[in-house]
């Protein structure tokens, strides 16, 4: 890939990763167990499968059933996956390129589930934790780790050439 930074290359096959494995997961809970809504299914210790359709931008928050909401937030995904992309390309840190890859592919598993269904399947509960209230799916988690990676990044100190 021409203009593409090694980093870059990197953040391009964890995008593709983290979509392969969030759209092959939701295909798994959706086609495979036909986990009906809201019922649980235990895995192991606080981990348990429970699937909801959210149709909010973020852990559930902020509703959005009308389609030009859902449309919007398809559009606002993609656009963020290109910008990102962009910067991904360039990227000449290790652990920016990570974080870039990681929200990427994403952002792009829920554009796909919003354009398909109207909504995101969120299936992963840790509930029984106590302190984290929410369902979500791979998708979610990937931005999660990769904002936090970014985060890291951007605090670390540039090291002399």
């Amino acid at each position: 890939m021409k203009g593409v930074t090694r980093h870059g290359v990197l953040a391009f096959v964890l995008a593709a990763v983290v979509l392969i494995l969030d759209q092959v997961s939701k295909f798994w809970i959706l086609e495979v167990i036909h986990l009906p809504e809201r019922p649980s299914l235990p895995v192991a210790g606080p981990l348990q499968f429970s699937f909801v359709w959210n149709q909010g931008v973020s852990f559930g928050m902020l509703q959005g059933q009308h389609e030009a909401v859902r449309w919007a937030l398809v559009i606002f995904s993609v656009v963020v996956a290109i910008v990102l992309s962009t910067w991904a390309a360039r990227s000449d840190r290790r652990l920016s390129a990570w974080g870039l890859g990681l929200i990427i592919g994403g952002a792009i598993g829920n554009a796909i589930d919003r354009a398909r269904f109207g909504a995101v399947v969120d299936f992963i509960d840790v509930q029984q934790i106590g302190f984290f209230p929410w369902i979500f799916n791979i998708a979610d988690s990937g931005i999660t780790v990769g904002v936090i990676l970014l985060l890291i990044d951007s605090l670390r100190r540039e090291r002399p050439a």
